[in-house]
């Protein structure tokens, strides 16, 4: 994968978590207006999931888009430094491959697998 490419993927994936993020805080905005015309039972909402519950899973996404947007600018970084395809932990080039369906990738896959597991 080109750096050109790579960027330009980067830039996709940064609009659509941006889009996806901007999403969520509405949805997140018109619960807590939901919550504060409803009266604070929600645990007993015999209509569905209480409140309580869509906020969480609202926050989790949320926060997942913004880990995911924090990723995206730390490989946009790397790669106008020139270090963009290499693995920040052991320094050897990052598969393109890996880099194609992970654009915003910075560790090659030993020391992804070895972060994942401990």
């Amino acid at each position: 994968m080109t750096g050109d490419s790579r960027e330009q993927r980067l830039v996709e994936r940064r609009t659509s978590a941006r889009d996806r993020l901007a999403r969520l805080e509405r949805q997140l905005d018109a619960l807590r207006g939901a919550r504060g015309a409803e009266s604070d039972d929600d645990e007993h909402d015999p209509e569905g999931a209480p409140l309580s519950a869509e906020w969480s899973r609202l926050e989790g996404l949320r926060a997942s888009a913004v880990d995911e947007l924090r990723a995206i600018d730390d490989a946009v970084e790397r790669v106008a430094t020139g270090a963009g395809a290499l693995c920040r932990v052991c320094g050897r080039p990052i598969p393109a491959a890996r880099l194609e369906v992970r654009p915003e990738a910075t560790m090659c896959v030993d020391c992804a697998s070895r972060a994942a597991h401990g």
